[in-house]
């Protein structure tokens, strides 16, 4: 009898520390895909950031380059703005659901890999 009892403590203990093992290596694989996600975003940030700064600059290039050519810089950024406007309707009214389709679909998997 006392054999069946240390049998059933060992078993207990055992299925104890599996359960306190699965629960660890849970943890750890949520922490694997959450860095990879973060490390991922921040990546993709920095690129973004600076095509955003370049993008931004020829931009005020482009404003000042049109603006003389049209007899006055403000002229420039006006016809900039409004094809900045233009575009953003046209994006609005044809690829927004595309758009969210395809960034949902990228980081679900992401988040899968």
């Amino acid at each position: 009898m006392e054999d069946n009892t240390n049998l059933i403590e060992s078993l207990i203990e055992r299925a104890t520390d599996y359960g306190q093992t699965s629960i660890e290596l849970a943890k750890l694989k949520a922490l694997d895909q959450t860095t990879q996600v973060m490390s991922s975003f921040l990546s993709n940030a920095v690129v973004l950031i600076i095509i955003s700064l370049f993008v931004l600059f020829l931009n005020f290039g482009l404003a000042i380059w049109i603006g003389h050519i049209l007899g006055e810089i403000y002229y420039g950024f006006f016809a900039v703005a409004g094809f900045y406007g233009m575009t953003a309707i046209l994006v609005y009214l044809f690829m927004r659901k595309w758009i969210k389709r395809t960034v949902g679909n990228t980081f679900i998997k992401q988040v899968l890999k």
